[in-house]
């Protein structure tokens, strides 16, 4: 299948806690159906033409955890390209001063330390990132 020339605009969270003194990161498994089903993925979605990344991230998030959050900076930005199309991940810092959600399109959460993320459980385009959590 050919891949489409212009990258889609994906954004995704590295949700921590205020109240976690451990700074600890909400990681996600994508469900049963999904494409990626039973990978790990930091949560987040497509951007929507015309919309700006930090307002989509909100959105995507109330959509899939319902999930109040606060986006902070911006961690880094790559292209990976999928059989079908290519995407631009931009990975924000997050936070939230709400523990209660609600996994929505998701089978699993849990919170991690980067240390205890491993790396090849994850979706292939999270991976990247993992490094530059670490020296954050």
């Amino acid at each position: 299948m050919k891949q489409s020339s212009e990258p889609v605009l994906v954004v995704a969270a590295l949700i921590q806690r205020d109240f976690d003194p451990e700074k600890k990161i909400l990681i996600v498994r994508r469900g049963p159906g999904q494409s990626g089903a039973g990978f790990w993925e930091f949560p987040g979605g497509k951007v929507e033409i015309g919309e700006d990344p930090k307002l989509a991230l909100v959105r995507e998030i109330d959509e899939e955890l319902g999930l109040k959050i606060r986006v902070g900076d911006l961690l880094g930005e790559q292209d990976f390209a999928y059989p079908s199309k290519v995407i631009r991940l931009r990975v924000y810092w997050v936070l939230s001063s709400h523990d209660d959600l609600e996994l929505r399109e998701h089978d699993a959460l849990k919170w991690c330390s980067p240390h205890e993320i491993v790396v090849e459980e994850l979706s292939a385009a999270d991976r990247p990132f993992v490094e530059l959590i670490k020296l954050r």
